[in-house]
């Protein structure tokens, strides 16, 4: 296995830039995650699981814009902002994502269907990563 020294390096400017504690990064089979402890010191560490690729869901997908929580409704007890089945527009908020205690509506990227709704309520999800998928 051959280290990717300059993705690594990519990486870890990125806690800087954007003072995070950890990131992490995957293609394929290929996961690297970098992260910094309390003493400011950088861990790396690299991992190739052998786990089958995941079957590609068929569809518009609604990714995330940043990394932070999703919620699924716009506060505790409330309602959805969507349900499986349930017509949207483009721009319609479907979830929040919150990122250091701001609230960030994710639009829909076009006008459709729900087929899946593929987070939970008040899970932590990563930047790309697929929330919702429409017909």
């Amino acid at each position: 296995m051959k280290i990717d020294k300059k993705l690594i390096k990519e990486l870890k400017d990125y806690l800087d830039e954007f003072n995070l504690s950890e990131i992490e990064y995957q293609e394929g089979t290929k996961k690297i995650k970098v992260a910094k402890n309390i003493s400011g010191v950088t861990n790396i560490s690299s991992n190739i699981p052998n786990i089958p690729p995941k079957k590609e869901e068929v569809g518009t997908k609604i990714t995330s814009p940043i990394i932070g929580t999703a919620y699924l409704a716009p506060e505790p007890g409330a309602k959805k902002f969507i349900d499986v089945g349930t017509q949207i527009k483009k721009g319609q908020t479907v979830m929040i994502v919150e990122a250091m205690k701001t609230m960030n509506h994710v639009p829909s990227t076009s006008s459709g269907i729900v087929k899946k709704i593929l987070v939970q309520d008040g899970e932590a999800v990563e930047f790309g990563q697929t929330l919702v998928l429409l017909k």
